[in-house]
């Protein structure tokens, strides 16, 4: 770029920097400001359009249309030119703008004056803040120099948005991090919780965008990335692996770390005027934009390698480390992009709710988050750029919904939701020594899933009867190397003492699909919740499926042991892993070790193909688990991650009831017990279902048990069944609306209190 281009930049940029240091109000530094660009840049027009809300834009500042279209003139979210590069995040530049593609006439401000049309998007870490544009009377397409000079503009524009320099009256120049904020999600972990915000990884805020000095500033980017390739040559060099895919994935991210271009790119932002830091931060927003656009998986990867640099760059630079020295407050709602199940563990279960960006129904912080019982929503976009440390929020885990700074109205109403459920608990506490058992005298086993350690003083606290499932892959999932057989003996002793004789059902390792063990070979397979997973895993690596049942049977010392195998499709997997296990109890009498007093193996129905197996299956298999997360995404091909399809199929759908229920008289056929095992049987609604046509034991998290048991203490379970049957006969294509009509006529009748999710 020539000499003169990048000297006038700067000069613009030190007139910016002039005029925002002025003591003016919002709305005068942004018409000096679009006056200081359009004279710079030698246009008649220079406007600037900012966001009102997520769907709408609105013309807040121009030099040369209309004054009076100011705060008038909104434009939705692809509408337009100025809209269209607001929402694909690229620059929009024409000679001719009234023939251009999706242009829209807007006679209140006076354009059709002006033919050339550059729109650049303002925009911080890939977060769209609004469009800067410039227009002439001439018809021209701006040339690249003037294009990257707005760029560098725009970045500026997007860091002092942030810093609050625009604040005045009216949406669009409301002050950020400010007003009360309502952000959607998917619900992971229901529940409700009032707390304060403590983020995961706070942001670094860029104070300086402007740079006084560029070699100065060049000097100061030179240093910091110098330190940066240090830190990765140390920190990759400490990451022994000799597998070979991982060792490309290293190698590609210190090849960012040492690009060129990337280095370029940042310098040549420092010599147009941006500070090192803006710099960084410029080319980081490029990076995400790319990042939204890239459908090659590999690509997406390397991008999250760039951002990751670029976080460490700027840390490096502002000193501004992850710890902020920010406080835990007393009730934390933690906020995160994404978090691994390590990470959350070193939280502990002092969190009284979690808010992921990303993150999915079965990942590994959700496991953990549904052991805690801590409300977990994901998906909630946005949240992370727009929430501060000590923020107040608001997590209703039932609807999916948060309110970040509420106002007194939505305060009020949420106290109330929670004094509600807080009565309802004290009513379930008061239950917790007596049985589920119906106005009849049928009785429904009430089990926990459990996982860690932390969730077994549950056992006792939540009035379950035992644990219906014990996740044993999570000892696995939070460690960087293969757990010890000493040592997974070790802890499912300590499992069992905690029980206190009550039966724990130990799942073997479920791995696969969504839970990859950092340190196994990842599998690049195209559908991986139907691919080698679970038992498949076990019976190909038959040493580790040895292991983990030698810890298990060593753990039981003499006393009583069940095992159940997951993912079991077919009645020769289950003969295989049963011989497998039996093997090592052969081996382990030789040993002259104790054998467990006695052995109960069972297999979790989670396809299927198991419901329509041979009946010398169900002769031979001690227990049936019904897995019914995995169960319903393949009863319906509905992947349970993907939130368009999984929230279409109803698990009171009569086709899935009628599959389960025939389940259910099979193993009643040859004296089986069965078992309901997932999210559903937590669900009121739902597990009285279950339990009206023949579940007698089900397996849920241990918050859930009380309400479950509430339910089921006050219905009489053959009606309920009469009211599925005859919704059935009706041709209804679920029994829910009839099953919640019966359950307020007998509030209304008894005036028992149904509970929250009941109806």
């Amino acid at each position: 770029m020539a000499e003169r281009t990048e000297s006038e930049s700067r000069k613009l940029l030190r007139r910016l920097q002039a005029a925002l240091a002025e003591d003016n109000a919002g709305q005068e530094r942004l018409d000096h400001v679009v006056a200081l660009i359009a004279d710079s840049m030698q246009t008649e027009v220079c406007s600037i359009y900012l966001f009102r809300d997520p769907e709408t834009l609105e013309l807040c500042a121009t030099e040369g249309l209309e004054k009076a279209s100011v705060h008038q003139t909104r434009l939705k979210l692809g509408e337009g030119l100025v809209g269209r590069a607001a929402k694909t995040r690229k620059v929009i530049n024409t000679a001719d703008a009234p023939s251009a593609k999706g242009f829209r006439y807007m006679p209140e401000t006076g354009e059709e004056r002006y033919s050339s049309f550059c729109g650049v998007p303002i925009q911080r870490l890939g977060d769209a803040l609004g469009v800067l544009v410039v227009q002439s009377k001439d018809a021209r397409e701006f040339t690249i120099d003037e294009v990257y000079a707005l760029e560098v503009v725009a970045m500026v524009l997007a860091e002092m948005t942030e810093l609050g320099a625009f604040v005045g009256e009216g949406a669009a120049l409301s002050a950020l991090h400010k007003n009360s904020v309502m952000f959607r999600g998917s619900v992971a972990q229901e529940g409700v919780s009032d707390g304060q915000v403590y983020l995961h990884e706070p942001r670094v805020v860029v104070t300086n965008p402007i740079s006084e000095d560029p070699e100065q500033e060049l000097e100061r980017l030179t240093s910091a990335v110098e330190e940066l390739r240090f830190t990765v040559d140390e920190m990759l060099s400490g990451t022994k692996t000799t597998d070979k895919e991982q060792k490309q994935v290293f190698e590609a991210y210190r090849m960012f770390a040492n690009s060129r271009s990337w280095m370029r790119r940042m310098e040549a932002d420092v010599r147009n005027g941006l500070s090192a830091e803006a710099a960084v931060e410029k080319e980081q927003s490029l990076a995400r934009t790319r990042l939204g656009e890239a459908g090659d998986a590999y690509m997406i990867e390397r991008l999250h390698d760039l951002d990751d640099l670029s976080n460490r760059l700027l840390r490096i630079l502002t000193g501004q480390g992850a710890d902020t020295g920010a406080e835990m407050p007393d009730r934390p709602i933690l906020i995160a992009r994404n978090i691994g199940p390590g990470e959350l563990l070193d939280y502990g279960k002092g969190l009284k709710g979690i808010i992921l960006e990303e993150g999915s129904v079965g990942s590994h912080a959700t496991i953990v988050a549904r052991a805690w019982a801590i409300p977990l929503i994901i998906n909630a976009k946005g949240i992370t750029t727009e929430a501060l440390n000590g923020d107040r929020i608001l997590v209703d885990g039932e609807q999916g919904i948060i309110h970040l700074r509420p106002d007194d109205q939505v305060q009020s109403a949420f106290a109330d939701k929670m004094a509600m459920q807080t009565r309802a608990q004290e009513r379930y506490a008061s239950i917790r020594d007596e049985a589920a058992t119906d106005k009849t005298g049928v009785t429904v086993g009430l089990h926990m899933n459990a996982g860690l350690m932390a969730d077994l003083p549950s056992l006792e606290s939540s009035g379950a009867e035992g644990v219906g499932l014990f996740r044993t892959e999570l000892q696995f999932l939070v460690r960087n190397k293969m757990p010890q057989r000493a040592e997974l003996s070790a802890l499912y002793r300590r499992v069992l003492d905690s029980a206190d004789g009550k039966r724990v059902a130990f799942r073997t390792l479920d791995i696969g699909s969504d839970k990859v063990l950092p340190y196994m070979k990842p599998n690049d397979e195209p559908n991986p919740a139907m691919g080698w997973r679970a038992i498949r895993v076990g019976l190909d690596k038959p040493g580790v499926l040895r292991m983990q049942l030698q810890a298990l049977v060593r753990a039981a010392d003499g006393g009583p042991l069940t095992v159940m195998f997951p993912f079991i499709t077919l009645r020769s997997e289950f003969r295989e892993a049963k011989a497998a296990l039996d093997k090592v109890l052969a081996r382990e009498k030789k040993l002259g070790h104790a054998l467990p007093s006695s052995v109960e193996v069972g297999a979790m129905l989670e396809t299927p193909s198991l419901g329509f197996a041979p009946e010398s299956f169900y002769e031979e298999v001690d227990f049936i688990s019904v897995g019914g997360n995995d169960l319903k995404q393949f009863f319906y091909a509905a992947d349970r991650e993907n939130e368009r399809v999984r929230r279409r199929y109803d698990t009171l759908n009569v086709s899935f009831l009628g599959f389960l229920e025939q389940v259910v008289n099979r193993c009643n056929a040859h004296g089986v017990p069965v078992s309901f095992c997932g999210e559903d049987a937590g669900r009121p609604v739902e597990a009285l279902c279950f339990a009206a046509i023949g579940f007698r034991t089900l397996s849920m998290r241990p918050a859930s048990i009380g309400p479950v048991k509430h339910l089921i203490r006050q219905v009489d379970l053959s009606e309920v069944k009469q009211v599925i049957d005859d919704a059935r006969e009706s041709g209804v294509q679920s029994v829910r609306r009839a099953v919640s009509d019966y359950l307020v006529d007998q509030a209304r009748l008894t005036g028992m209190l149904p509970t929250t999710r009941a109806v």
